[in-house]
């Protein structure tokens, strides 16, 4: 399953990393080894963060992916399930309206 991961990375120990030199090869050996599809890094709440585009075909692969994020940068990981519109297709949302949909009472 498609899924977004936001990992929010706090200044400590990153602003380290960065004075040291090796956030960037730290960044990219997390990415290497989580092989996700697309990255964006950006602000998130005032922090420095990004947007990973991975894939979850079981919860077990969740630790694999946020605990190099975890333990690397003391980061905060979160997932969102994403969806393409041929998943949401796939939804049956007139089905759910009609079954779920009608005003109670």
């Amino acid at each position: 399953m498609r899924m977004l991961m936001h990992v929010q990375l706090p200044l400590e120990p990153f602003n380290t990393a960065v004075r040291e030199g090796t956030a960037g090869q730290k960044i990219q050996q997390i990415l290497e080894a989580i092989r996700p599809e697309a990255v964006y890094f950006t602000e998130q709440n005032g922090h420095r963060g990004g947007t990973l585009v991975v894939n979850v075909d079981d919860a077990s692969d969740v630790p694999k992916l946020a605990e190099p994020w975890f333990l690397t940068f003391n980061a905060e990981v979160e997932f969102r399930i994403a969806m393409t519109p041929e998943d949401l297709a796939r939804a049956d949302l007139g089905g759910l309206g009609k079954k779920w949909g009608s005003e109670p009472g």
